[in-house]
């Protein structure tokens, strides 16, 4: 098998896979996928994916986010060609082998515990034992953190969105019960018995939770400072297309 042998949306797919791992050090998504070549059903890039899968170019996990890698033998065997405009072929893969060897290294997965409110608070207590409703899975290279006591949460609604954090986002926090002013915390309000992501801004004996939306929809959530719990602090967001 030669890589002309792939179709043209396999080439390019193929392609993008390359040039995003070695610059990002991390794959793409299947929507980012889509959105570069031009397919907008993501079951074509599935379809177009499996393909792939069978003539052993890459491997997937399904189970998990990004869970996709190259074979970077058998991209050599096939000869991919690589547009020199955008770099030396060898150098590149040479960078990709090496990004791939330090995610094998450094992979590793976050419990996602639930939902959290961009907007009013809903319940979530991620301090407390728990039984994840699945994971996510990173690498050191998306972070620039230690990578104990992380948690995951999936954001409900648009409190947040000046501060480009969506509903459906997901955000990876960093399990701590201090933070400074201007973090973005999730933060356990006892009496209410309900968390909400906001920015933390303390005044005396006072805590403000601090929307990023000027609509008057979204107000600061005002308590006595022992009556908020900060579970973590946001350290990466992740947009889950």
């Amino acid at each position: 098998m030669h890589f002309s042998d792939l179709s043209m949306r396999q080439q390019k797919i193929l392609r993008f896979i390359l040039a995003f791992t070695t610059s990002h050090h991390y794959p793409p998504t299947i929507r980012e996928i889509g959105d570069e070549v031009g397919i907008s059903s993501t079951s074509v890039v599935n379809y177009n994916l499996s393909k792939l899968e069978d003539f052993e170019l890459i491997s997937r996990d399904r189970e998990v986010s990004r869970g996709l890698s190259l074979n970077l033998s058998r991209l050599a065997e096939i000869g991919l060609a690589f547009d020199e405009s955008n770099g030396d072929y060898a150098s590149a893969m040479n960078g990709l082998a090496a990004s791939a060897g330090n995610a094998r290294s450094t992979r590793f997965r976050v419990p996602v515990l639930g939902k959290i409110a961009a907007g009013q608070p809903i319940p979530v207590i991620p301090s407390e034992p728990y039984d994840p409703e699945g994971w996510i899975e990173l690498t050191e290279g998306m972070l620039s953190l230690p990578t104990g006591r992380l948690f995951a949460l999936r954001v409900q609604g648009n409190s947040m969105i000046d501060a480009s954090v969506l509903n459906g986002d997901i955000v990876i926090l960093q399990q701590q019960e201090t933070a400074n002013n201007g973090d973005m915390v999730a933060a356990w309000i006892e009496g209410d018995e309900e968390t909400t992501l906001k920015y933390l801004k303390r005044e005396g004996d006072m805590v403000h939770l601090m929307p990023a939306n000027p609509n008057p929809e979204y107000q600061p959530i005002v308590r006595p400072a022992d009556k908020v719990r900060i579970n973590g602090k946001v350290v990466s967001v992740i947009r889950m297309l």
